[in-house]
């Protein structure tokens, strides 16, 4: 349900600051507070945000570069993070996607073409929505994207200390994911955003992404030598690798065949 809350996102002023409705959305007996912002174009940006503390309020600005280059724009509370409600420990890779395409088929206009970014561990859930969507994805953000192994997908996160946590522990075990999979097959832009130092994601991760984003996609490999894993922060804070970012991901051209 949509609520009368009307929210600016800071931006860097080079377009009238975008407002944006704050929702609801029940899903699953958890409430999803998001915000949604209508545009011009057809293309729907949906940006999401990645694990631990993570929330949509760090990319507001984010949202109002992709508003600005005429998007409708889109982001949400993942349950148990920000303003939704729910358990952080009881989430799962599957939920984030079933939150997310239900929040996607509530909120976008049917068939309209998604334009997905996501951070960290949204890196898996964009490669798990680009295998929903289809041909509906026109354009891929990737901000230091993680993956994972299939195995984990359907396990609650826990506290740190459970069997998400011994899956993920395990070296190599990202290797086994189908993220990798669907990326190789896409065939519409994409763009990794690599931050200089990653304490987070292991550099063959990253080498593994660039490397299936190679195989059909118009890929970009965008650099942040200054930044570090929390790429959300890093746009939010500085407005010129933010407008490179979104420039990025709309770049036009033909996809690849």
């Amino acid at each position: 349900m949509i609520n009368p809350t009307r929210l600016t996102p800071e931006h860097d002023g080079s377009a009238r600051p975008p407002e944006y409705s704050g929702f609801t959305h029940e899903y699953d007996g958890e409430r999803l507070s998001g915000v949604y912002g209508a545009g011009p174009g057809p293309a729907t940006a949906v940006v999401l945000h990645g694990a631990g503390n993570g929330s949509k309020e760090r990319l507001l600005p984010l949202l109002g570069e992709f508003a600005a280059h005429g998007c409708r724009t889109l982001a949400f509370d993942f349950s148990g993070h920000g303003e939704s409600s729910g358990v952080l420990g009881e989430l799962s890779l599957r939920r984030r996607f079933e939150q997310a395409v239900s929040v996607i088929d509530a909120y976008v206009p049917a068939a309209g073409p998604l334009v997905l970014v996501g951070f960290s561990m949204s890196g898996q859930t964009v490669a798990d929505l680009a295998a929903h969507y289809g041909s509906r994805v026109t354009s891929l953000g990737l901000c230091a994207p993680a993956v994972y192994a299939a195995g984990a997908w359907d396990v609650p996160f826990g506290a740190g200390d459970g069997e998400f946590s011994a899956i993920i522990r395990r070296p190599g075990s990202w290797r086994e994911t189908p993220a990798l999979d669907v990326l190789r097959a896409y065939p519409g832009r994409a763009v990794l955003a690599v931050p200089g130092t990653d304490a987070v994601i292991p550099p063959e991760v990253t080498r593994a992404v660039q490397d299936a984003l190679g195989a059909r996609a118009r890929y970009t490999r965008l650099e942040l030598p200054d930044a570090g894993h929390r790429l959300g922060l890093w746009f939010r804070d500085h407005a010129g690798d933010r407008q490179e970012f979104v420039r990025a991901v709309l770049a036009p051209g033909p996809a690849a065949v």
